[in-house]
C-alpha cells in the first residue's frame, strides 16, 4: 500500500480519475488567489495525481497517511467533487479530531489552508461552519 508522500504543504489527493478537465477547473480554483485586502493570498498545497489513490475512501487515504506527517489535514478531489456543481472538496483532519470531515468550495480553500497550516484557526472551526450538507462557503 502506497503511503503519502513527505511534502512542504499539504496535498490536494486527485481520488476520481475521470473528468481530467473537471480536475484541471478545480485544481485552478484551489490555486486561484483570494483578495481580503489588496494582497492576494494563496493556498500552498501540492498536488498528488497517482493512480494508486483513485476511488479511496477517506478511511482508505487515512490508512495511507504516515505517522510522521507533517500536516494536520489533507484534501481529496473525488467522484462527488467533481460532479456537483460547486464542486465541494473534502478536507480530513489528521491529527486533532482525526477523520472528522467537511466539505469546502475550492474559493474557500485558500482560507482554511491559511489558517491551519499557521494554526490561527483549529479544524472545528471550519467543519462547524459548513451548511446543512456538510459543505463550508464560508464562515458567517
Amino acid at each position: 500500500m502506497m503511503q503519502l508522500a513527505m511534502t512542504a504543504n499539504p496535498l490536494v489527493i486527485r481520488a476520481h480519475l475521470e473528468s481530467r478537465g473537471a480536475w484541471e477547473a478545480i485544481y485552478g480554483l484551489i490555486r486561484a488567489p483570494q483578495y481580503l485586502t489588496s494582497e492576494p493570498f494563496y493556498a500552498n498545497v501540492d498536488l498528488l495525481d497517482d493512480c494508486e489513490f483513485q476511488n479511496l475512501s477517506a478511511d482508505d487515504l487515512l490508512l495511507r497517511v504516515p505517522s510522521d506527517y507533517p500536516h494536520s489535514f489533507l484534501l481529496a478531489v473525488g467522484q462527488l467533487t467533481v460532479t456537483h456543481s460547486e464542486f465541494p472538496v473534502l478536507i480530513i483532519a489528521l491529527k486533532a479530531d482525526r477523520g472528522r470531515s467537511f466539505r469546502a468550495i475550492p474559493s474557500q480553500i485558500q482560507g482554511i489552508e491559511n489558517n491551519l497550516s499557521i494554526a490561527n484557526m483549529d479544524y472545528f472551526e471550519f467543519a462547524d461552519c459548513a451548511d446543512d450538507d456538510g459543505i463550508f462557503g464560508g464562515i458567517p
